[in-house]
């Protein structure tokens, strides 16, 4: 394992990896980020093919970037997934790219002699939505564009009532106080505490940032398991000035979050699982709503009208009720069962 160095974007795989490291007795790969310190001075390069061409880009920027000059990039996977525009992104980077024959439905593209780069990387990309700005890394779903249902559940924001946090009778601290507010000047003065938010499955961060905007008292974690889309997030905040009160994270489904630690959980949950459909991450994320929120908490969730997600909502969470409907996505809000 000496000289082996890791990236995943998932938090999952970088876990399971470790796992999977203790549980055989090896010693753990070194692990990075994409960047310069996994692949400076790397020979050879293995991926697993991305199922989005602006991924696909950005790791192969890096590699041509960053790797020896003389660096071996072998990609693979499925023959079904594969297209000619991965060859063809793989040309820009470098001067030689032979598709292999395939084998058990699968082939592998190797590719050699990397070109020069421009110096900026090609990646945040950005863009201007109407009253904020979406930033996003090659594998942000999306990328900096603003997928419908969120631009639905955004629309339906104003109309909704946030519910009030809890009141506590512990003493005014300084944390608590809302961006811009002065301190209690007196022990033992109580006030209400901000609202707690969380945006889970965050992705590039447009819910996070557009209810920081209507709702400036609110304090919000965004949550992603993937390292791309928390880097996009957090490239989302900066551009939209809200650092000081939104808090990124790269977690699974808000694991490392106390139960009922939230007032009021924004979701979008994704119903494709790489190249798959599958509703098991939108039924894992909702069971982790329920956890996360206070009893009387709410969350919010936009999905596409043919899933069954206000069963699940219903079960799970608590009474559900349908606020808006478009002819592909549906809005509820539930609130959590005491």
């Amino acid at each position: 394992m000496h000289g082996i160095r890791v990236y995943q974007d998932l938090i999952t795989g970088r876990r399971a990896l470790g796992a999977n490291a203790r549980a055989l007795d090896l010693p753990l790969p070194a692990a990075h980020e994409l960047d310069s310190s996994l692949l400076s001075g790397s020979r050879l390069v293995l991926l697993q093919l991305p199922k989005g061409l602006a991924e696909l880009e950005e790791i192969a920027d890096a590699v041509a970037r960053w790797a020896a000059p003389d660096v071996m990039f072998i990609a693979g996977g499925r023959v079904k997934h594969m297209t000619l525009t991965q060859n063809e992104t793989l040309s820009r980077f470098f001067g030689h790219v032979q598709p292999q024959r395939a084998e058990r439905k699968s082939r592998l593209i190797v590719a050699s002699g990397a070109v020069p780069v421009p110096d900026q990387p090609p990646f945040p990309v950005s863009r201007q939505h109407d009253g904020f700005t979406l930033c996003a890394y090659g594998g942000a779903f999306a990328g900096a564009k603003l997928d419908i249902g969120t631009r639905v559940l955004i629309d339906v924001m104003p109309a909704l009532t946030p519910p009030s946090p809890l009141r506590g009778s512990a003493p005014f601290q300084p944390n608590d106080a809302p961006i811009g507010g002065t301190p209690a000047q007196f022990s033992g003065v109580v006030t209400p505490p901000p609202l707690r938010v969380v945006d889970l499955g965050c992705g590039t961060g447009a819910l996070a940032v557009a209810f920081a905007q209507q709702h400036p008292d609110a304090r919000i974690t965004a949550t992603d398991r993937s390292a791309s889309a928390a880097r996009s997030a957090q490239a989302s905040v900066v551009a939209n000035g809200l650092a000081g009160r939104i808090t990124v994270t790269l977690d699974d489904a808000g694991s490392e979050l106390p139960d009922g630690s939230a007032d009021l959980i924004l979701l979008n949950p994704p119903f494709h699982l790489g190249t798959s459909v599958h509703e098991g991450a939108g039924h894992r994320l909702i069971q982790a709503a329920a956890r996360l929120l206070r009893p009387g908490g709410e969350v919010w969730t936009v999905f596409n009208s043919h899933l069954d997600h206000r069963g699940v909502l219903s079960r799970d969470v608590g009474p559900t009720e349908q606020v808006a409907r478009t002819p592909k996505f549906t809005v509820t809000r539930s609130v959590r069962r005491g």
